[in-house]
């Protein structure tokens, strides 16, 4: 039985996400049940950390620096990202306190999605849909049979392909309105 691009890449995403919707609310729960409240207010700080550490990816991969393999660096940066935007959603929890904070988490979320389509769906799909390619033609089908045979997965693909031109401007956002939501907080507490 031929698996779909459904089942072997986009299900496995949606759990990943799923995953981390679910460790968000169980560690904001944990903190509230177990009265430690105070300790979400300070994970923003490194959660952010990490997601700007995990950045030596990019400043990699466009060459500012020479300094590590893209490979590691990559995996860093996922793991980072992931382990970073889990903390900073704990960190903002359930409260609806100021719109900044908020636009700059659904901003990270959008980000984060993008990046997850990029790592776990984007490359695996386009292997995917070459390899059905590569099945249909050794069974001898014609060029429409084939094209036809694959539609649906290469309209899939060429969705996620678009991934990109979101992926950088979100993450500007971001980074614009969570650099905003610090400094209201270095204000607010008088650091500044």
């Amino acid at each position: 039985m031929e698996k779909s691009l459904w089942r072997q890449h986009i299900l496995p995403f949606t759990l990943l996400l799923g995953l981390l919707a679910a460790a968000t609310l169980a560690g904001d729960y944990l903190l509230h049940r177990l009265n430690l409240v105070w300790i979400g207010r300070y994970l923003g700080i490194p959660g952010t950390l990490l997601i700007i550490l995990s950045l030596v990816y990019s400043l990699r991969k466009r060459k500012y620096i020479t300094a590590g393999s893209p490979k590691t660096l990559l995996r860093l940066h996922e793991i980072g990202t992931w382990l970073g935007s889990l903390m900073v959603l704990i960190h903002a929890g359930i409260h609806f306190n100021a719109i900044l904070p908020w636009l700059a988490t659904i901003a990270m979320g959008v980000n984060v999605i993008s990046g997850m389509v990029g790592k776990l769906l984007l490359e695996r799909s386009r292997r995917h849909v070459q390899g059905q390619r590569q099945h249909f033609e050794l069974r001898g089908l014609s060029q429409r049979e084939l094209e036809q045979a694959v539609f649906w997965d290469a309209v899939t693909l060429d969705a996620m392909a678009q991934w990109r031109k979101v992926h950088i401007p979100i993450f500007i956002v971001f980074a614009v309105l969570a650099l905003g939501h610090i400094v209201s907080i270095l204000l607010f507490w008088g650091w500044i």
